[in-house]
């Protein structure tokens, strides 16, 4: 198992930090958690094909998470030439639902791809990429999940486990994906929750939004949706993760000094590996090593 952050930002632009993303590779296979604005662009950055790209997660519905979404599925239909599979794309309801808004005949790519199976134009493109036959529009096989849901598929296992992030207006999961022996938890967006301190019980890997400074939030009901960094200290040690990733990464931290004093203050309660994530990071599966002195 291999880890990279596509986007470690929030909804605020940024030319650093893209929206929410993250890449694992289980032998020569390609996952996707989450694909925010800008994801993609990372995600083409580390040299991996929206083609070998067979599963997409999303963790919730927010625009941060999943507005390259139509980019992913329609760059790997264009340039598969029908020779990949249809994307499995999985998440929260009302999933199908935005999915057949984006790509089915009356959606907001509807008239793209009528032009793109109907023109010749299109038409040479898909042959000369190795398309034969008639060119049939993308039809991603999608699946919602409930908040218990167990997905196998060859070799790997993923868990669910919901979490509370604007609610009730959003469902929101946390996942938990086991692959030749390893563990990697990813929160999603979230306040301080039991149900993720059980999902992320020793597990390698804990990818996890880091906020705001705790102490400031403006409201009760926006702690209970974000985590604070010494909650998210407790929760890690509570639930004995051996590496701990921050991310969705606000500006509030994101400056000289205050990143540094946020893992500081964290290691005091948290005494595992712990990554200040940024874009293109690849997180040690197997923990922090030194490297040679030369």
């Amino acid at each position: 198992m291999r880890v990279w952050v596509l986007g470690s930002g929030t909804p605020t632009p940024s030319l650093q930090r893209m929206c929410s993303g993250y890449l694992v590779q289980l032998g020569s296979r390609y996952i996707v958690f989450d694909h925010g604005f800008g994801a993609h662009h990372r995600l083409l950055e580390l040299g991996v094909r929206a083609t070998q790209v067979s599963h997409l997660f999303f963790t919730h519905l927010h625009y941060d998470h999943m507005g390259d979404y139509p980019r992913l599925l329609l760059t790997r239909w264009d340039q598969g030439g029908g020779r990949v599979p249809d994307l499995k794309v999985y998440g929260p309801p009302p999933l199908r639902h935005i999915t057949e808004r984006l790509f089915a005949e009356d959606g907001a790519f509807g008239p793209d791809l009528r032009a793109r199976t109907s023109d010749q134009c299109s038409l040479d493109l898909y042959r000369a990429r190795g398309g034969v036959g008639e060119r049939k529009k993308p039809a991603p096989i999608v699946a919602e999940l409930g908040e218990t849901d167990v997905v196998k598929e060859d070799d790997w296992e993923l868990r669910v486990a919901p979490v509370c992030h604007f609610a009730p207006y959003l469902n929101s999961y946390a996942y938990r994906l086991t692959y030749g022996g390893r563990s990697l938890v990813y929160s999603g967006d979230t306040g301080p929750t039991e149900s993720l301190v059980r999902l992320a019980a020793s597990c390698d890997v804990l990818i996890h939004m880091c906020h705001y400074l705790s102490g400031t939030a403006p409201s009760e009901a926006f702690a209970r949706s974000c985590t604070g960094h010494l909650e998210l200290a407790q929760m890690a040690r509570e639930a004995k993760v051996r590496t701990l990733v921050l991310t969705h990464i606000t500006e509030q931290i994101d400056r000289p000094g205050v990143r540094e004093r946020v893992v500081g203050e964290m290691a005091e309660i948290f005494k595992g590996d712990i990554l200040f994530g940024n874009d293109l990071l690849e997180v040690p599966i197997t923990g922090a090593a030194a490297g040679k002195l030369d």
